[in-house]
Parts: structure tokens; C-alpha cells; sequence
């Protein structure tokens, strides 16, 4: 089976990557999420990479903060597509986890999104678009998403605009 796999670096972080989770369900997209960490569980992380590739993962997420090393971890151990969500904590807000994650070394590609709630939410839809590049199903699901947001903009315009 193919699936999404998110691995948060810890617990605190699952209240931002629920709505990850949320809109993976919302898109029909099967997905694993565990907690492990690039510094705290190395071996737990190597061992779980290589159990969900022979499982079918297709693309992993990782969400971390601080030093935000999760997604570059993993990065150098799969070939597979990663997506980094930095988390805002600490001193810094995410901004640390941002550099962290964003500054990979040329041929270790990590696609990196915003920081918190819209970089979880906007990395289950580059997962989903990764998905459906050999998905016909999840590729109109998408389309039909983006003419129901267009709608909305539209709606929410007719409510409130003035034009002369």
C-alpha cells in the first residue's frame, strides 16, 4: 500500500500535525505518524525508515523545531521525497528550525514549508501532489479542491465587496 509517513521529532508537536493528518484524511490518503528523533532516537529513526519504505511509503514529513534536524536526517538515509515542517519553539519561534531544515547541502534535497500550522498543513498537499503524479483519482480530488477554494473567494468577495 502507498501511504504518507509524518514522524514528528516529539509529542509537542502533534498538535500542529494533526491538521497534517486531517488533511491527508480529507484527500482519502493513507498515512503513518510516529514520534522519533533525529538527536534523541537516531537508530529508532534508521530502523523506522527502512520498515516504512519496504511497507510502501512513498513520501515522508517530518516535523521539528530548534535545531530541526529531523528532516535532513532523514534526507541522507531514504531517496525518497522529504518535506520538512519546522515547528515554532524556543527562543527563536521556528526560525532556527526554518534554517535548520531549509539548509541542506546541495544533492540532499529536503522540500522545506512554511513554519507551524500552514507548513503542516501545506506539506500534506505537496505529499498529496507528489502522490498523485501517478494517481488520476487523487490528481481530480486536487482540481476539485482548488475550484472549491477559487469559489470560495468569490463567495467571500460577494459578501463584502464595493465596485464602482
Amino acid at each position: 500500500m502507498k501511504f504518507v509517513s509524518i514522524i514528528i521529532g516529539s509529542k509537542s508537536d502533534y498538535s500542529v500535525m494533526q491538521e497534517c493528518a486531517t488533511t491527508l484524511e480529507k484527500f482519502g490518503v493513507p498515512y503513518e505518524i510516529i514520534i522519533s528523533s533525529a538527536h534523541r532516537s537516531p537508530e529508532r529513526t534508521k530502523r523506522y525508515i527502512a520498515e516504512a519504505e519496504e511497507k510502501g511509503a512513498r513520501v515522508f514529513i517530518a516535523a521539528a523545531g530548534m535545531a530541526a534536524h529531523l528532516a535532513g536526517a532523514l534526507a541522507g538515509i531514504t531517496t525518497k521525497p522529504v518535506i520538512g515542517v519546522p515547528m515554532a519553539s524556543g527562543e527563536l519561534r521556528g526560525e532556527d528550525a526554518l534554517l535548520s531544515t531549509v539548509m541542506m547541502p546541495a544533492g540532499m534535497p529536503v522540500a522545506t514549508v512554511a513554519i507551524g500550522m500552514a507548513g503542516a498543513i501545506n506539506s500534506a498537499y505537496l505529499a498529496i501532489q507528489i502522490m498523485a503524479l501517478d494517481d488520476d483519482e487523487l490528481r481530480i480530488k486536487l482540481q476539485e479542491d482548488r475550484i472549491s477554494k477559487a469559489k470560495k473567494v468569490e463567495l467571500d468577495s460577494s459578501e463584502i465587496e464595493v465596485i464602482l
